[in-house]
């Protein structure tokens, strides 16, 4: 009887043991759940903050961060609130959606909205950055991971795609898209040799903006990333938004190829000016190469509510097919 009792005592303390075995951390700081074979529960990633653990595939979650919604949408991402005000026509999956609440836009947020929700994690920064500190107390599950302003935006961008990847168990679909990235940068850098001058600008309202080489907004990069030779190279007070630039600027410097960011051409306004009109139909333009070879690229009307991964892919590709086209 004896020899009985101390056998039914260690096999439960071997089975104890082995349960919690099961539930301790991973290398890495990877939490597994205790089911044999099952998928981790958590994950620990390394946001713009710091190491930070949070769920694998979470059931509930809060997007804020402008340059995450097209890989939330394609990966079917469900959301339980995101800022509808700044997300135009873009993703009418979670603006046209009644369940999605509505955050509103980064000036006047309804932050409220996102206790409501009731997250397992929020996804904040880019426009919300401000509002970190604030999100965190309601949610200590808040992470940032949108490019960061002293990094190289490619390198970020993969990164921010890759932590995603690990978040939503979709690796594979992450690594896809950063190779995808690494793709049309190199179709494009081959295709850019010896193609001339470049002048990169942003339209908004009608009226032209200087994009900076380095560090215009969205378009500063494509300078040290295609080794392109610049139109004008000066530096910009507003990074954000673009200097004035004149017509007879343009002119002046005669660009061989102009980038354009269309500002509005996402919002859907009903006095929207396209950026095509407001350069092509230009009277001091129409000497320009740029306008008369017909060598100006424009980026997809989506690029400025996006400005994610898959915008600058598309950039990139379409940038490289004009510039096979003409040589």
């Amino acid at each position: 009887m004896l020899r009985t009792r101390l056998t039914t005592t260690a096999t439960l303390a071997t089975l104890a043991a082995l349960i919690l075995t099961g539930c301790t951390a991973a290398p890495g700081g990877t939490a597994e759940s205790a089911t044999p074979g099952a998928s981790a529960s958590t994950v620990t990633i390394t946001d713009n903050f710091g190491e930070i653990t949070v769920p694998v595939k979470p059931s509930r979650v809060v997007a804020l961060d402008n340059t995450l919604f097209k890989t939330l949408n394609d990966w079917n991402i469900d959301l339980v609130a995101a800022p509808k005000g700044v997300m135009g026509t873009a993703w009418p999956k979670y603006v046209d959606n009644s369940d999605v609440l509505d955050i509103g836009n980064h000036r006047e947020p309804d932050l409220e909205k996102i206790i409501e929700a009731d997250p397992d994690l929020v996804l904040g920064g880019y426009r919300f950055g401000s509002y970190y500190e604030e999100i965190k107390k309601m949610v200590p599950a808040t992470i940032e991971i949108n490019p960061r302003a002293e990094e190289d935006v490619i390198s970020e961008l993969k990164r921010q795609t890759e932590i995603l990847g690990s978040i939503f168990d979709r690796r594979e679909d992450a690594a896809k898209l950063s190779g995808g990235l690494d793709g049309a940068i190199t179709e494009a850098k081959t295709a850019s040799a010896g193609i001339g001058t470049v002048l990169a600008v942003i339209v908004s309202g009608g009226k032209i903006g200087y994009v900076a080489p380095i560090t215009g907004r969205s378009l500063g990069l494509l300078y040290p990333t295609l080794g392109l030779t610049p139109a004008i190279e000066q530096d910009a007070e507003n990074t954000s938004h673009g200097d004035d630039l004149s017509p007879e600027a343009i002119a002046a410097a005669n660009p061989d190829w102009i980038v354009v960011l269309d500002r509005d051409g996402g919002f859907g306004e009903s006095d929207y000016v396209p950026a095509k009109d407001v350069l092509e139909n230009a009277e001091a333009l129409k000497n320009v190469t740029a306008v008369t070879k017909g060598q100006i690229v424009y980026a997809d009307p989506s690029f400025y509510l996006d400005e994610g991964i898959q915008s600058y892919t598309r950039l990139f590709t379409d940038l490289g097919t004009a510039f096979s086209a003409a040589a």
